[in-house]
């Protein structure tokens, strides 16, 4: 490429301050023993549970996890207090994955963190550039695929 810009470079430079900003959070840091896993499975137990009970097998499909992988993740979930694993009436061997107040209440102010710096992100852009952006990215990760 003879531009100046190397798009890789770049990319990685913007994901570098994205981490730091993040990494920097007052909120993130409060999480403590959240860690990025359990951040992402809190999420989707958040985001799915009103379409039905969460088992421990739909987070095994929704990470492309082992059983094993996900039994000792859920563990230490539980044990940190961030989910309760609780028996459904028509199957014993079944336990339903349910949130507790304090994971709740994380998720959402990691939420609303989240939300703080996609908006520092975009601050200054038009509707225009942002939808300019997302099609040259989109573009560029269907060239790589």
């Amino acid at each position: 490429m003879d531009g100046k810009y190397l798009i890789g470079h770049e990319v990685k430079i913007l994901s570098n301050l994205i981490s730091r900003r993040v990494g920097n959070s007052k909120v993130i840091a409060e999480t403590g023993m959240l860690t990025g896993t359990h951040g992402y499975m809190i999420g989707h137990i958040y985001n799915n549970s009103s379409n039905g009970d969460i088992f421990q097998r739909d987070l095994e499909e929704a990470f492309s996890i082992r059983r094993s992988t996900a039994t000792g993740i859920l563990q230490l979930m539980e044990k940190n207090g961030l989910i309760i694993r609780e028996a459904v009436a028509y199957d014993a061997r079944l336990k339903k994955l349910i949130l507790t107040p304090k994971a709740v209440a994380i998720h959402e102010a990691v939420i609303e963190e989240f939300d703080r710096i996609e908006a520092e992100l975009a601050e200054g852009l038009t509707q225009e550039e942002l939808d300019i952006f997302f099609h040259v990215v989109n573009r560029m990760k269907r060239n790589i695929e």
